[in-house]
C-alpha cells in the first residue's frame, strides 16, 4: 500500500504532470494535423454524379439512367465519403474479390450485372473508390493485409426508379439480398477450389495483382481457409424463414457471431457430450473419445472462426476416430445447442435522424446517450465480418477486463480486432447532417432538388394535391400523430423521441422482439461476471441471454485502444479522442423510454424490449416495404386491415402475397412494384413474416378510452397517403 501511495504521489507531482502534459502535446500536435489533413482529404472526392452509373439490361428488366439526388443536406463529397469510409469489416481478402469468377461463367463475381441482381448499387471509379466497387463495398487494411469489407452504406443506401429515372436515397434502406449474395459467394469460392481450370485462372489473377500473395501455395491455402469461413457463416445462419430482398435478421447474425467467438472449450465439450440422436432417442450422439478427439488442441478459453471451422470439419470427417456426422445431423442435433436460428428478418432501418434519436433499433434496444452509438456500431461491425482476433491471456490489469468484470478471472479476453472505432465515431458525426429526402416535386434549397423537380414536375402522377393534403393533415393528427410526431427535418436541435409500443398492443409480428429477449447462448469467460442494467446488477450465467453477452463483448471492444496497426501513442490518443468525442459531442442524454410498454423489472430485466418503436415519418415515402419486417408493400396497403374470419369477402385488405426486389416506384400508393416480374415472392404466412397489427383507422382498430374509433373511408385513406408524401 505504501508503494502504491508513493507511486501515485510521484505520478501526480507537478513535475510529472508537466512532463505528461508535454508528452500529450507532442503526440496531440501530429494527431491534430492528421485530423485536419483527413478533413481536407475527405473533400477531395467530389464527383458530381457521386460515382453513380446508369444500368442497362438490369435485374427484373429495369434499366435506369445515372441516378439523381434529392436535397438531404449532403454534398457530393459527403455522400462519397460515407460510401467509402471503412469501419473494420473484412469479408474476404481483397485480391480474392477482384479475381473471383462467378460460379457458372468466367464473368467476374464483382460484375455489375451480379451486383445489380442482388440489388446492391454499382459505381464507377472515383478518388476514394479507384476500383469502382459498389456502394458500401470498400478496401479494408488490417495487420498488413487488404480485405473487401462492407461500410454502413451497403445496407443503408436506397434507390427508387420511375420509368428509367433513378433517385438515390442516402441513408435509405437497401433493397439488398445479402443472403443470396453470400450464398452465391460461397458457391463461387467452392467451385474455384474444385474446378481445376477455374482454380488456375483464379490463382493466376491473384498473383498478377502482385499485392498480398507471392506464390500459388499461399493463394491455395487462403482460398481453402476463406471458403471454409464463409461456408461456416452461411451454415450457422441458415434459417427456415426466407429473407428475400430488403430484409435481414442482423441481430440474429450478430448474436451468433458473438457466441462463436465467446464460447470456450469446456462448454463445447459439454454440448457435444449431451447431444442425442433424435428427439425420440436420447442415446448419446457422440462418445467421450470422439468428443476429445474433435477438441484436440482447441483453445481452452476462446475459440473463434478458424478453430470453430476446425471443430465442424472434424465432426463431419470420415477419418478414423472422428464421428462422420452428416450435414443434416449437424444442423438438426448440434447447431441448435450452440446457436439460435436468425429467423426474424427486418427491414434495413433508414438513418436520417438517427443521431438525434433517443433510442434506436426496431425494439428500442440501444440508448443513444453517451457512448451508446459507439457500442451499437461496434456490434454492427461484428455482424458484418469484423475480424475478431480475440485471444486469452493470464490475469493482469487492463481496462477491458475491468469494465467487463474479468479482473479476477484466471484468464482474460484481449479484444484485438479490425473494428475501426475512430471511423465509427466519425461516421456517426457525419450522419448528424443527413436529412430525410423530400418528395421530388417539393421545393428545397439545393441544386440537386431543383434537377429532380424539373424532371418530376412534368409527370402528373407525381403532383401533390393540396386539398387532399389539408384533409390528410387533420386525419394524421387524429389517427397517427400521438405516436408519429411531426418534426422539422432541418432543425439542428431536434430530438426524435421513440414512442415504444408493447407488442401485445401493436399486434405486429413478434419474432424480432421476442428473439432479442429470449435467445440465449454460452457466455464463455463472461460467466459469473456482473452487468449493470436499469433494474440493478445481473450475474451472467453459464448460459445467458445473448443480449448480455453482446453487451459485454461490445464494452470490451469499445474500451480497447483501436487500430493495432498504429503506433501505441497514436492508438492511445485515438482512443481518448474517440471516447471524449462520444461523451461531449453527443447531444442525447440518458432518458426514460417514452410510450406504452411493459417496464423492466428485477424478474424480467429485458421486458421493455418486447416492444416496437414508432418514430417520426419524415421521408417515409422512400422506405418501402413497410412495418418492421417489410411485410406490407405500400403506405396505402398499410392503412388497410388484415382479413380475418368473418370479414366481408368484398372488402379491401392487405395483400398476403407480393413480389419484392423491384425498385420501380408507385407514386400513387407510395410503395414499390409488387407484381409482373420474377422477384422474391413474399408470403405473410408464418412467424417472422406476418403482416398483422398496426391496424389503426381500420375496422380492426383497437378501442381508445373504451370507444371504438370510426374506420377511415377509402377517400380518407387516399387523403392520408397524400399528406404522408409531404413529410
Amino acid at each position: 500500500m505504501g508503494a502504491l501511495k508513493t507511486g501515485l504521489s510521484n505520478l501526480f507531482s507537478r513535475r510529472s504532470l508537466w512532463r505528461l502534459t508535454k508528452l500529450l502535446i507532442i503526440f496531440a500536435i501530429p494527431m491534430g494535423i492528421s485530423l485536419l489533413i483527413g478533413k481536407i482529404y475527405q473533400n477531395w472526392d467530389d464527383d458530381p454524379e457521386r460515382g453513380a452509373i446508369a444500368i442497362e439490361n438490369g435485374a427484373f428488366g429495369e434499366n435506369y439512367s445515372t441516378p439523381i439526388y434529392l436535397d438531404q443536406g449532403w454534398s457530393a463529397n459527403d455522400s462519397l465519403w460515407y460510401y467509402n469510409t471503412t469501419q473494420g469489416s473484412a469479408l474476404m481478402p481483397y485480391d480474392f474479390f477482384i479475381a473471383l469468377e462467378q460460379s457458372d461463367s468466367t464473368e467476374p463475381f464483382r460484375a455489375n450485372s451480379l451486383i445489380d441482381k442482388y440489388r446492391y448499387l454499382p459505381q464507377k471509379p472515383t478518388f476514394f473508390n479507384p476500383d469502382g466497387l459498389p456502394v458500401g463495398f470498400v478496401k479494408e487494411s488490417y495487420q498488413g493485409n487488404d480485405y473487401i469489407g462492407f461500410t454502413c452504406a451497403a445496407c443503408h443506401t436506397g434507390q427508387v426508379n420511375y420509368k428509367g429515372t433513378a433517385i438515390r436515397i442516402d441513408g435509405g434502406p437497401a433493397m439488398a439480398d445479402m443472403v443470396g449474395f453470400l450464398t452465391d459467394l460461397q458457391k463461387s469460392l467452392d467451385i474455384a477450389l474444385a474446378n481445376s481450370e477455374k482454380n488456375q485462372r483464379f490463382v493466376a489473377k491473384v498473383l498478377e495483382l502482385n499485392n498480398t500473395y507471392s506464390n500459388a501455395d499461399e493463394v491455395q491455402t487462403d482460398l481453402q481457409r476463406w471458403a471454409r469461413k464463409i461456408r461456416l457463416y452461411n451454415n450457422i445462419n441458415a434459417s427456415k424463414v426466407e429473407y428475400g430482398y430488403a430484409r435481414l435478421d442482423a441481430f440474429g447474425r450478430i448474436y451468433n457471431r458473438v457466441l462463436e467467438h465467446v464460447i470456450n472449450r469446456n462448454q463445447v465439450r459439454d454440448v457435444l457430450l449431451g447431444a442425442t440422436k433424435s428427439e425420440d432417442d436420447d442415446t448419446n450422439l457422440l462418445t467421450p473419445v470422439q468428443v476429445d478427439k474433435v477438441l484436440e488442441d482447441i483453445s481452452e478459453t476462446i475459440i473463434g472462426d478458424l478453430q470453430f471451422a476446425k471443430i465442424i470439419d472434424r465432426l463431419m470427417s470420415t477419418k478414423e476416430g472422428y464421428p462422420a456426422l452428416s450435414l443434416a445431423v449437424m444442423n438438426e442435433r448440434i447447431k441448435p445447442l450452440l446457436f439460435n436460428e436468425p429467423n426474424a428478418p427486418v427491414s434495413y432501418p433508414f438513418l436520417w435522424d438517427i443521431v438525434q434519436s433517443d433510442y434506436v433499433q426496431w425494439n428500442g434496444l440501444a440508448s443513444n446517450a453517451g457512448v451508446g452509438p459507439l457500442g451499437r456500431n461496434t456490434g454492427e461491425v461484428i455482424g458484418v465480418f469484423g475480424i475478431l482476433d480475440w485471444t486469452a491471456h493470464k490475469r493482469g490489469w487492463s481496462l477491458p477486463a475491468l469494465v467487463t468484470g474479468q479482473k479476477s478471472k484466471s484468464y482474460q479476453i484481449d479484444f484485438t480486432s479490425s473494428i475501426d472505432l475512430v471511423n465509427l465515431s466519425r461516421l456517426e458525426s457525419h450522419l448528424a447532417s443527413l436529412t430525410s429526402p423530400v418528395w421530388p416535386t417539393q421545393k428545397a434549397d439545393s441544386p440537386q432538388q431543383e434537377i429532380a423537380k424539373a424532371i418530376f414536375d412534368k409527370l402528373p402522377e407525381w403532383q401533390i394535391d393540396g386539398t387532399k393534403v389539408r384533409r390528410g393533415r387533420a386525419l394524421y393528427a387524429e389517427y397517427c400523430e400521438s405516436c408519429h410526431e411531426v418534426i422539422d427535418r432541418t432543425d439542428h436541435d431536434r430530438i426524435v423521441v421513440a414512442s415504444m409500443l408493447n407488442i401485445d398492443v401493436a399486434g405486429t409480428d413478434r419474432a424480432m422482439a421476442e428473439n432479442s429477449v429470449n435467445y440465449t447462448g454460452f457466455s464463455g469467460n463472461f460467466k459469473n461476471t456482473y452487468q449493470t442494467e436499469s433494474v440493478g446488477g445481473l450475474v451472467i450465467k453459464d448460459r445467458a441471454p445473448v443480449v448480455q453477452i453482446l453487451t459485454a463483448a461490445t464494452m470490451g471492444e469499445v474500451t480497447t485502444a483501436p487500430d493495432p496497426d498504429k503506433w501505441w501513442p497514436r492508438r492511445a490518443l485515438d482512443w481518448l479522442y474517440m471516447l471524449a468525442h462520444s461523451f461531449f459531442d453527443n447531444e442525447i442524454k440518458a432518458s426514460v423510454k417514452s410510450g406504452n410498454y411493459q417496464p423492466d423489472t428485477t424478474a424480467s430485466p429485458y421486458q421493455s424490449l418486447l416492444s416496437y418503436k414508432a418514430r417520426s415519418l419524415n421521408g417515409i415515402w422512400a422506405t418501402a416495404p413497410y412495418l418492421h419486417n417489410g411485410s406490407v408493400p405500400s403506405i396505402y396497403d398499410l392503412l388497410l386491415p388484415v382479413k380475418r374470419d368473418g370479414d366481408p369477402a368484398d372488402g379491401l385488405y392487405r395483400p398476403t402475397e407480393f413480389e419484392v426486389g423491384s425498385r420501380e416506384f408507385d407514386p400513387r400508393k407510395v410503395g414499390l412494384r409488387t407484381e409482373g416480374y420474377d422477384g422474391f415472392t413474399f408470403k405473410a404466412d408464418k412467424r417472422g413474416d406476418f403482416n398483422i397489427g398496426h391496424e389503426y383507422g381500420t375496422i380492426h382498430a383497437p378501442a381508445v378510452n373504451g370507444e371504438k374509433p370510426e374506420p377511415l373511408t377509402d377517400e380518407e385513406r387516399w387523403d392520408l397517403v397524400e399528406y404522408i408524401k409531404t413529410l
